[in-house]
């Protein structure tokens, strides 16, 4: 069985999994199937995914996270389970190489941060503790925040805090990053923050004015985008009939990839305009599963992170 927390960080560390119950019960259609948590995290989804599977069932996890495999590692002896250390972009590598390709029941994704590396000041996600500005998912891979910073042109970064921030300052920010950078560098969150803080001129209520453009840079150098893309670009190749696509976000950038990706997948391929064809000829891929589902009032009360969180569920069709 999957091993369960034990002392009280694990505990909370679990108690913060985002639509915990919601989420298993989408996924875990056959007790008896292959199934893959692209997003391990602490292992909140996977500890769950495992009490619901049957002796015959598996459940393979991805995290770029080294440190998420230590704690797999550790916490989780069972042989129903493997992790592997990559991006969940990688899932087609990392099924085919178990032999599973197009043979998952299914196929789960906890998008975002996970809690520990919120808390952990030196991994540089958050500005609520000073630390220095990393940001990266794999300490070991790519390049920090505070690197990026300090060689990207003023409009790259504008780009990348307006794009994927939705930050209507964006420009303002960048300028003041350029013109601080030439008198000291940026390198620790709270030198960012202060900056931020600084050069936005209003403020949104119970909100940090640094919050958008710290998600917008870790979205940037973690390929955040870029990998649910990927991934979405691969899944009907690696699921069954029937397999199960289950995403909770955290965002609307998120949320809008992933519900047009569904959307067209059920509309299958649209012959040209002037073929007529009636509603039982288009061949469908995918189809949605219920409506988009939120955290319950309970869940947002105990988890605050929880509030913004939209899952959404689709199957594939044979």
């Amino acid at each position: 069985m999957a091993a369960h927390p034990t002392n009280q960080a694990e505990q909370d560390a679990a108690h913060e999994t985002v639509l915990l119950n919601e989420a298993v019960a989408a996924l875990v259609v056959n007790p008896e199937g292959r199934y893959v948590d692209g997003t391990f995290g602490r292992g909140g989804h996977s500890g769950a995914i495992l009490d619901k599977l049957s002796p015959a069932g598996c459940l393979m996890a991805i995290d770029k996270d080294p440190e998420a495999l230590r704690d797999a590692e550790k916490y989780i002896n069972d042989k129903r389970f493997s992790i592997k250390n990559g991006s969940f972009a990688q899932l087609k590598e990392f099924v085919s190489e178990a032999g599973w390709q197009g043979k998952l029941d299914g196929v789960l994704l906890d998008l975002g941060v996970s809690s520990p590396q919120l808390d952990q000041a030196e991994r540089g996600f958050s500005f609520q503790n000073d630390g220095p500005l990393d940001m990266r998912m794999d300490p070991q891979h790519g390049i920090s925040a505070a690197q990026w910073l300090a060689e990207a042109e003023a409009d790259e970064i504008a780009r990348v805090i307006k794009q994927y921030g939705e930050e209507r300052f964006a420009r303002r920010i960048a300028r003041a990053v350029v013109e601080i950078r030439e008198e000291q560098p940026i390198t620790t969150t709270r030198q960012l923050a202060n900056l931020v803080a600084e050069a936005v001129p209003t403020r949104e209520k119970q909100k940090h004015p640094a919050t958008r453009t710290f998600q917008a840079v870790r979205i940037h150098i973690n390929n955040e985008l870029g990998d649910l893309r990927d991934l979405l670009d691969e899944v009907l190749d690696v699921l069954a009939d029937g397999g199960r696509l289950v995403v909770i976000s955290f965002h609307s950038l998120e949320d809008r990839i992933v519900k047009q990706f569904i959307r067209k997948c059920e509309k299958g391929d649209q012959p040209p305009a002037y073929i007529p064809i009636t509603h039982d000829q288009i061949k469908q891929k995918m189809r949605r599963i219920g409506k988009a589902v939120r955290a319950s009032e309970q869940e947002v009360s105990v988890n605050p992170r929880s509030r913004s969180a939209i899952m959404r569920i689709a199957e594939k069709v044979g």
